[in-house]
């Protein structure tokens, strides 16, 4: 197969600083973040080695598929069908790990760090999942673990939060953080397809797995916020604590709703400071038509921090590909060749906060947190919408707006109601309530409305 041409993994030697030995790297899978992360290194190792003080070399590298790896990296870098062996690598100072998974993943990362390697990775189910002990570990070993990668991987968003926004008290980070299911839920409102045909395009474009199951059900996106959660409050990865609800019950009908009244559907990351804890989410929701969020399509991220000093800022950019995880992955090896030998009070901890200044927030029940609703209604007659207001107010839903939706005849009378924040278990015990209602002719459909900072 005919591939472009690569340039050879050296440096000039009057390129490189004279003084300080190059940083070498193992690397653990030449998939497709392995292979963009070895062909930006190779095309701009000049300015690597230039942001970097010295250059970066990459050593060695496991692959299930030894023959592929060979076509990619050439002869002259090492190559091994076992992980293990590059994570005790004796001439490997710092472990690349873009394999992927949370369980061999875990013990090869484990093992590089018990040999003191640094590691840096791009893997947010492994962090998400196994992120505590890791870090234990690491601290244990006084070794750096980096994952820039790991989160909407061209947004700088990790170092933003630890080091740009570090003055700050942070309220909240609020974002599209899945690109995959932007991609699916763009094509149904531009296109005006099913969630189906949406997500088999997607499927076609390599946007979302044969199994999209991680995608569309919001573990990806909970795996994400998880990790900025961590890193915005000074807690603990907090992933099993994450409420998940994907995209895959979204009607095209209720996008239509949701433009009616002046809103858009995005699958969106929640990680929100309250009086008892911190709120941690992923779900479906109306947010504002006329805000920048709004208006991040196909796979693209974005990210809005609110914080007290800083205001509120916003990242946007690709969520997924080859060289932009492959950026990620370098300005992490660029910080470990900065900081290799420092000592760890001179590093940025690997959660933003020192150890002991950890905060034991916890998680707040999904039951308490607050947050307005929409409610798609469907009603026998659209003269039901004065009595449902009436009986709302009864139950204690504090309604906002109610209206008529402006549907085709076939999909029957809804009514479309907005409320105020309300308790989700309150919130629910009405819902439920209302789903037997005489007037009603089915099952309500609800989704949270995020009206968004800035």
């Amino acid at each position: 197969m005919y591939r472009d041409p690569v340039p050879a993994f050296h440096q000039p030697h009057h390129s490189r600083p004279s003084a300080i030995r190059p940083l070498r790297v193992g690397m653990i899978g030449i998939g497709t973040v392995g292979e963009g992360t070895f062909r930006v290194l190779a095309r701009n190792q000049m300015e690597i080695s230039g942001r970097a003080g010295r250059s970066i070399e990459l050593k060695v590298v496991a692959a299930r598929n030894l023959t592929r790896a060979a076509g990619i990296v050439g002869e002259s870098i090492e190559l091994t069908g076992d992980p293990m062996h590059v994570a005790a690598h004796p001439d490997v100072d710092v472990v690349v790990e873009v394999a992927g998974g949370t369980g061999p993943a875990r013990d090869w990362v484990l093992a590089a760090i018990a040999h003191g390697k640094h590691v840096v990775t791009a893997n947010k189910a492994l962090l998400a999942v196994h992120g505590t002990e890791i870090f234990d570990a690491a601290r244990r070993h006084d070794v750096i673990v980096a994952y820039e990668g790991a989160v909407a991987v061209s947004i700088p968003i990790i170092k933003a939060l630890r080091e740009g926004l570090s003055a700050n008290r942070i309220a909240s980070v609020v974002g599209v953080v899945n690109g995959t299911t932007n991609f699916i839920l763009s094509k149904m409102r531009d296109e005006g397809l099913d969630f189906g045909s949406a997500l088999a395009q997607a499927q076609t474009l390599g946007y979302a797995e044969a199994d999209p199951t991680f995608d569309i059900e919001g573990i990806d996106a909970a795996h994400k916020m998880a990790l900025l959660a961590a890193n915005a409050f000074g807690t603990p990865v907090q992933f099993a604590a994450v409420n998940v609800q994907g995209i895959s019950a979204v009607q095209r009908l209720d996008m239509l709703c949701a433009e009616q009244l002046g809103y858009r559907i995005k699958l969106l990351g929640v990680a929100r400071r309250a009086a008892q804890g911190v709120e941690l989410g992923v779900q479906p929701a109306l947010i504002p038509a006329t805000h920048l969020m709004a208006h991040v399509n196909g796979s693209m991220n974005a990210i809005l921090v609110n914080s007290d000093a800083a205001g509120v800022t916003m990242y946007y950019g690709a969520g997924a590909g080859s060289e932009q995880t492959a950026s990620a992955v370098i300005a992490d090896l660029i910080d470990v060749a900065r900081l290799a030998g420092t000592s760890a009070a001179q590093r940025v901890p690997h959660l933003g906060f020192h150890a002991d200044a950890m905060s034991a927030l916890p998680a707040l029940p999904h039951a308490a947190v607050r947050a307005a609703r929409y409610v798609r209604v469907p009603v026998r007659d659209p003269a039901q919408m004065a009595p449902l207001s009436a009986w709302l107010a009864q139950q204690g839903l504090p309604v906002r707006q109610m209206t008529l939706a402006s549907l085709p005849l076939e999909a029957g009378p809804q009514l479309l109601v907005l409320t105020d924040p309300v308790v989700q278990a309150d919130f629910d015990r009405i819902l439920h309530a209302l789903a037997t209602h005489a007037g009603v002719s089915a099952a309500p459909t609800a989704l949270r409305v995020e009206p968004l900072a800035g």
